[in-house]
């Protein structure tokens, strides 16, 4: 009688099939991929509120300061210097407390400067600061970009 050998039945895979691994790890980062967006877009915030945010700008409680190519400050087309300007706008700033600057830099003066006289309203506490730009086609209009 003929005797088969059942030790190829026995015998281990010497190659692991990594194909169903691939599969998985494909369809995890799919899931992944498409779930991020949706976590990060819907996180429920809780915005701050203001009583003043909506109110108008009383006209009469915009100072303006102009700064020219030469670093010449002027409040209110008057000349000062940067620490009588920054006491004046102190002691406005006490007077009216919704005092308002708008600041018109010349375009040919350096980013440095207009940073000073920035950190100068901040010192003297005013908070609502507009610069005052013209459009690109030399018009006399000017407009204000506020600042939160």
């Amino acid at each position: 009688m003929r005797r088969f050998s059942d030790r190829n039945a026995l015998h281990t895979l010497s190659e692991l099939n990594v194909t169903p691994l691939l599969d998985l790890a494909f369809v995890l980062l799919i899931i992944f991929m498409i779930t991020t967006p949706l976590l990060e877009n819907s996180m429920d915030l809780v915005v701050p509120t203001s009583s003043t945010a909506m109110v108008e700008v009383n006209p009469t409680q915009v100072q303006t300061v102009a700064i020219d190519r030469n670093d010449v400050l002027k409040l209110n087309e008057q000349v000062v210097t940067e620490t009588d300007l920054e006491a004046r706008l102190t002691a406005l700033k006490q007077e009216q407390p919704g005092l308002a600057v708008v600041v018109r830099p010349h375009k040919d003066l350096p980013v440095q400067n207009f940073v000073r006289v920035m950190d100068l309203l901040h010192r003297a506490g005013i908070t609502k600061v507009g610069v005052m730009t013209h459009p690109e086609d030399g018009s006399a209009r000017g407009g204000a970009a506020t600042r939160p």
